[in-house]
């Protein structure tokens, strides 16, 4: 089975509202809170441990500043939508956010770890004293693979109609682990008028979180205080600044918790950040027209999905790096005008660059590694333009770009199971709370 470039933006780029781990957790709750009779009073939660790293200490959107994952659940309980997937928490007002406070003050949402568990998976109970109410998701972020009352699974009409199964992910990511990077750039013949103005949309969502960052700082502020690094004149705003600052704004803001969408990419809103503003950024230092760049963007899409699909959704390595990040490099190196050798030396080097940085969890810091990726990004592709590209002798670098990114997915999936987990006990050991 084939897909084309309509497809695999369809599946990976959505928009998503805060965290996709917390808003993945909240889904679940949610997705189950809306088939149940009563009002809910407990809200029992299982999570494989990266959705636990991921959700433990990022800022959910909407709560002024709060954290944690059994919050995230009591607020896809309280004032969650499910039929709206990845943005479920847009309906969140005052009330339900108090509910959900209530909720988890009262001891009533119970948080267990799943130690052993591979592979994304959340499952939901929530009881209203006389039933009880089940969501399972598993895989990607908004996939809701079931929903059942008292134990009776539910058919599809009875849940949300909008919440993805995603039944074609695995067959769309075994068939694009068998592309190779010509196949990857030769989809961008496909594209139509709908899909660019998509990829625009894409733009939209992700530079107005950017512009908030830039005009207000929140969570670390890296990216406003670049900017006023370069109106100090005590730096020089070039491609690889302007990268940087594009994209870690916008990071601050979403880590920072304000309430604004992000267009993602492979299930991470992150990702999306990585993947489409370092290539927006550096449209004002060239000649170029806006069907190039939404062509470019095009690609770092197909790009990040391809090591997405070698990585898995959620892992030690920080994805925005090595999956997202090389996804920009490509894009950046296709707008600039190199060819498919240019592209291939633009991947290589940005693995090269950056394979070893971990992922430690979703949290403002993010925006210090999303300015390394993005600036990495167009240092990579620059370099590969001026003919400076890694040798295939080096390390996990491959023969090819494929053979590369599939290395990073062996060293993901397989060479750093237990840094996943000394990483997370590490984290547990802090005890981070949401109050």
């Amino acid at each position: 089975m084939s897909f084309c470039v309509k497809d695999i933006l369809r599946m990976q780029v959505a928009p998503a509202l805060g965290c996709t781990e917390p808003v993945a957790v909240a889904l679940a709750a949610a997705a189950a809170t809306a088939v149940l009779p009563g009002r809910p009073e407990r809200l029992d939660l299982w999570v494989d441990p990266n959705i636990y790293k991921n959700g433990l200490a990022v800022i959910i959107p909407g709560t002024g500043g709060l954290s944690g994952l059994d919050l995230a659940g009591a607020l896809g309980v309280f004032g969650g939508d499910a039929a709206l997937g990845l943005e479920v928490l847009e309906p969140l007002n005052d009330e339900s956010v108090q509910a959900a406070r209530t909720l988890v003050r009262d001891g009533r949402v119970t948080l267990n770890l799943l130690h052993e568990q591979r592979g994304l998976f959340i499952r939901a109970e929530v009881f209203d004293g006389s039933h009880v109410a089940e969501a399972v998701v598993r895989d990607m972020h908004d996939n809701v693979v079931s929903v059942s009352l008292d134990g009776t699974l539910l058919p599809r009409a009875q849940t949300s109609g909008k919440v993805a199964v995603s039944s074609e992910m695995p067959r769309l990511e075994a068939w694009i682990k068998g592309l190779a990077l010509e196949d990857l750039v030769r989809l961008l013949d496909d594209l139509d008028d709908e899909d660019r103005e998509f990829l625009m949309e894409g733009v939209r969502t992700n530079v107005r979180l950017a512009e908030h960052g830039l005009k207000f700082g929140p969570g670390l502020g890296i990216g406003k205080a670049l900017d006023r690094l370069v109106r100090q004149k005590l730096v020089c705003r070039d491609m690889i600044l302007a990268a940087r600052i594009l994209t870690s704004a916008a990071s601050d803001a979403r880590m920072g918790g304000v309430k604004l969408p992000a267009m993602s990419s492979a299930g991470s809103g992150n990702h999306g950040l990585t993947a489409i503003l370092p290539i927006w950024a550096i449209r004002e230092f060239i000649t170029c027209e806006e069907k190039d760049v939404l062509e470019a963007m095009a690609l770092s899409h197909l790009v990040t999905a391809y090591v997405k699909a070698h990585t898995g959704r959620l892992s030690a390595v920080c994805g925005c790096s090595v999956a997202a990040g090389a996804g920009a490099s490509a894009g950046v190196a296709y707008l600039l005008g190199g060819n498919l050798a240019h592209i291939a030396g633009a991947i290589k080097n940005i693995i090269e660059d950056l394979a070893g940085v971990i992922c430690d969890g979703a949290k403002a810091g993010c925006s210090l590694k999303l300015a390394t990726a993005a600036g990495t990004a167009v240092q990579a592709a620059l370099f590969s333009l001026q003919g400076v590209n890694v040798m295939d002798t080096d390390g996990i670098i491959g023969a090819s770009p494929e053979q590369t990114m599939q290395n990073i997915g062996m060293l993901s999936t397989e060479g750093m199971i237990e840094t996943d987990r000394t990483i997370l006990k590490i984290m547990l050991a802090k005890r981070f709370s949401g109050f």
